[in-house]
């Protein structure tokens, strides 16, 4: 492995690393998509508590369920595709490097590009399916829900679910930026240069939709009316 080989592999590890941690500090404030989701979701929650009939908040849960399944599925997929080219031998190794788009000096940088490949794609899997068992824990809260005419009880009965829904929602988050890591991944079997470059630009796209995009725009705004009618 080349000295550029290593500092793009020290780079990505950082980034991927750090990502999260630094991430949550710097969306404490208004203007980040989780941070103010957070908000949206405490929000949902608290009104489920109070409604009599709960069958769309069992069906939207449902949905985020379905989604998390589905994203898991397609990852597993992806996970046995990289291990079946890490485990491929020789032959698969003289395939990929006949490619002339595919820089790998040898076997074992073939190998060690193909297997941060698949970590990222199973540190990926291992986030959706601690979202999946968290969203069905969150139904079952749902279920559980009497009907009460207690307003403080249903205050802090919404709370506790919201403190359930913001982790496995949070935890699927995370899962889907593990796609976005792995194809920063991949990109080292175009050489290092390009994995630099799609490291960093993995990264710049996952802020400028945190802050930027318009859904960011719509959420912050969504958050903003909640909060002042629950003001006023």
């Amino acid at each position: 492995m080349s000295a550029l080989d290593l500092t793009a592999l020290i780079l990505f590890l950082a980034v991927w690393l750090a990502y999260e941690p630094l991430l949550k500090a710097a969306s404490r404030g208004k203007g980040h998509i989780n941070t103010d989701m957070t908000v949206i979701r405490g929000a949902w929650m608290r009104n489920m508590a109070v409604r009599e009939n709960r069958f769309m908040d069992g069906q939207l849960l449902g949905h985020a369920l379905n989604s998390a399944s589905f994203f898991a599925s397609s990852n597993l997929i992806l996970i046995a595709a990289a291990a079946g080219a890490l485990f491929g031998g020789e032959q698969t190794f003289r395939s990929a490097s006949s490619l002339l788009v595919i820089k790998t000096s040898s076997r074992l940088l073939f190998e060690g590009q193909i297997a941060l490949v698949l970590v990222a794609l199973a540190r990926g899997l291992l986030d959706f399916i601690w979202s999946i068992r968290q969203m069905n824990y969150c139904i079952a809260a749902v279920g559980a829900a009497p009907d009460s005419q207690d307003p403080a009880f249903e205050a802090a009965y919404g709370e506790a679910a919201s403190r359930l829904i913001n982790p496995a929602l949070s935890s699927f988050n995370a899962g889907v930026r593990g796609y976005y890591f792995s194809l920063a991944a991949a990109a080292w079997l175009f050489g290092p240069w390009a994995f630099i470059a799609a490291t960093l630009g993995a990264v710049a796209l996952l802020l400028s939709r945190q802050r930027k995009s318009k859904a960011a725009g719509a959420i912050a705004d969504i958050r903003r009316l909640l909060e002042d009618q629950a003001k006023g």
